[in-house]
């Protein structure tokens, strides 16, 4: 199941899918600030894309301590069909009441400026904090369309621009409700 608009010369795809297996420049990861690797989407890509991964976590575990929410830090991807991973720390969803919306856009913005200083021309994104952090599905799936759209909007004429977002859904709830709401980028 695939479906895509088009923003200025990137196009925005839509599928239900396993992330791990999406070949793109960069895949994101739904990390933990710890980036050891955890449950759902992090785990998956710690396991599919083997010790690699966690080898270059752990260095920048030891350069900067971590990832900060809102955050975003590139690594190889290991055996992913993927160049990157890009690893950003989504907010735990308290109410609204800890700037989690803008925490929740800073990862897809964040991701984005990594992408462009990697010059990679495809991205996927997962579905950032709707598992176990609790993230609204449908405020979330605003903030990452809203984020991509000015973003692409604003993108610089000196950089050349990503050709393919991807955004991967695990479950029918996140597909339904990006697929409606894509329809108004």
């Amino acid at each position: 199941m695939e479906h895509s608009v088009q923003i200025n010369q990137t196009t925005i795809s839509l599928l239900k899918g396993d992330i791990t297996k999406i070949k793109a420049d960069a895949i994101v990861n739904a990390a933990n600030t710890s980036l050891l690797g955890g449950g759902g989407v992090d785990g998956a890509i710690h396991k599919a894309g083997g010790k690699s991964i966690l080898e270059e976590c752990m260095k920048i575990r030891e350069r900067q301590g971590g990832c900060a929410v809102g955050e975003a830090v590139t690594t190889t991807a290991g055996n992913l069909p993927a160049s990157y991973v890009i690893h950003t720390v989504g907010p735990v969803w308290n109410g609204g009441t800890n700037n989690e919306m803008e925490k929740l856009r800073s990862c897809y913005m964040n991701c984005l400026r990594l992408a462009a200083e990697h010059n990679v021309k495809s991205i996927a994104f997962p579905n950032i904090s709707t598992g176990i952090y609790r993230f609204p599905k449908q405020l979330a799936a605003d903030i990452a369309l809203k984020a991509v759209a000015d973003s692409l909007n604003r993108a610089s004429t000196e950089q050349e621009p990503l050709e393919h977002i991807t955004f991967v859904c695990f479950d029918d709830e996140n597909f339904d409700i990006y697929r409606s709401k894509m329809t108004g980028l």
